[in-house]
């Protein structure tokens, strides 16, 4: 799906969706304290028929801005606050130097807290 065009001097510049959700992922990824995005967030019934759902990411795109929520595993020993908020301000910061989109809002759900390196991340 390509979301709304941005007009420019001598044409538009389109994004598709996965342009956005790879720099969430990566702005998620670079943050310590994170052991992963929560891939099975939410239950099966509910991803099926949420087709705003990509892999632990809920995009919703509104014009000129787009709305976040990124559901992630945090790693014990560390500030789910403080963890939460740096992943806020770098996806924030990566989104709008990276695109044309204004963030509107961040949300960011902890589904997990991870105990040891052994376990796999999901």
């Amino acid at each position: 799906m390509v979301n709304e065009a941005i007009p420019v001097a001598e044409g538009e510049v389109k994004y598709k969706d996965n342009v956005v959700l790879s720099i969430v992922n990566l702005a998620t990824q670079e943050i310590n304290g994170i052991a992963g995005i929560s891939r099975n967030a939410i239950s099966p019934a509910k991803r099926m028929f949420n087709k705003k759902y990509h892999k632990g990411v809920v995009l919703e795109f509104v014009e000129g801005g787009v709305y976040v929520d990124v559901y992630v595993r945090i790693k014990f020993g560390y500030s789910v606050r403080d963890v939460a908020f740096r992943v806020q301000e770098n996806i924030k910061s990566s989104i709008e130097s990276m695109t044309d989109f204004k963030v509107q809002e961040v949300n960011v759900h902890c589904t997990e807290v991870v105990f040891s390196n052994d376990e796999e991340v999901v």
